[in-house]
Order: C-alpha cells, then sequence, then structure tokens
C-alpha cells in the first residue's frame, strides 16, 4: 500500500470497487464515518487519480454477444513501432473489442472480444487481424468463464 494511502482510503477503494454506485451515506455507515468524511475522502482520491472512473459491467450474453475469445496476435518484423501504433489505433476502435492488451513475450497484442457465436470469432480474425498485411499469426482461445477482482485504469 502506498505510503500516502490510508488504511480508510483503501476501504473505500475496496467499497466503490465493490459497487462503483455505493453512496456516500452508504460508504459512510459501512465504515462508521461522517459523510462529510467519506465525501472529502472520496474527493481527494478521485483528485489524486487513485479512483479513475466508475463503470458499468455490460452483459454480453444478454446483449447477443455470449461468446468471448482471447485472440494473440503477432506482428510481422519490419517498420514494427509504426505497425504498433497503427495495429493498436485501429483494432480498439472495433465494435467486437472490449480490451487490447499490448503485451510481451510470444504475442504482441491480445485482443479480448465478444460476439454472437464462432462464426463472429471466425469473421473477427479472418476479416480484422488476419488480413492485416501486418500481422504474421493469431492465436485464439475461447473463454469459457471470466471472473473480474476489479477494473484497472490505463497505463497512461
Amino acid at each position: 500500500m502506498p505510503a500516502e494511502l490510508t488504511e480508510l482510503d483503501q476501504q473505500i477503494i475496496e467499497i466503490l470497487s465493490a459497487d462503483g454506485r455505493a453512496t456516500i451515506a452508504h460508504i459512510a455507515s459501512s465504515l462508521n464515518i461522517a459523510p462529510s468524511t467519506a465525501h472529502t475522502r472520496v474527493r481527494a482520491l478521485i483528485d489524486r487519480k487513485l479512483i479513475t472512473g466508475v463503470h458499468a459491467a455490460q452483459n454480453y450474453a444478454a446483449l447477443g454477444r455470449g461468446l468471448q475469445a482471447m485472440i494473440g496476435v503477432t506482428l510481422r518484423p519490419g517498420a514494427r513501432q509504426e505497425n504498433i501504433r497503427l495495429f493498436a489505433d485501429e483494432v480498439r476502435g472495433l465494435p467486437d473489442v472490449i480490451q487490447l492488451f499490448f503485451v510481451g513475450g510470444t504475442d504482441d497484442f491480445l485482443v479480448h472480444i465478444a460476439v454472437q457465436d464462432s462464426s463472429g470469432v471466425r469473421r473477427f480474425v479472418v476479416d480484422h487481424l488476419s488480413a492485416r498485411a501486418s500481422v504474421a499469426s493469431t492465436r485464439t482461445s475461447m473463454i469459457f468463464e471470466y471472473h473480474r477482482n476489479a477494473v484497472a485504469a490505463d497505463f497512461s
């Protein structure tokens, strides 16, 4: 825990991570502190960019996109810096993409998608990844179950 993050701050972050819609009154009651203290601490966490947003979790199955996959993408050598930027800028904007990770290791990127069915995965890989001259290979893994402990802020 960073030195400037108190135990109370950590508890507030945990409450808001579990339920981003938790009210100041709920936070205050849960931690046995005054609402004004809860408000001041939450505001300070936001101002210090320790809390960067509140997020809604989408039910992709209910939205007709019940199949999720993680696709490892390796780019071809040559003009890598330009290809990395271009790939990231174009792929992150595709509607099926939930998350895009620029990683080290075997893959250059991991692309997390949600689509209707296995044909949607195939279409995404063929139309949006394999068709790119900069892409050397892809590896697709279907996601059977997903558990998220927290929502991380962008690294930038």
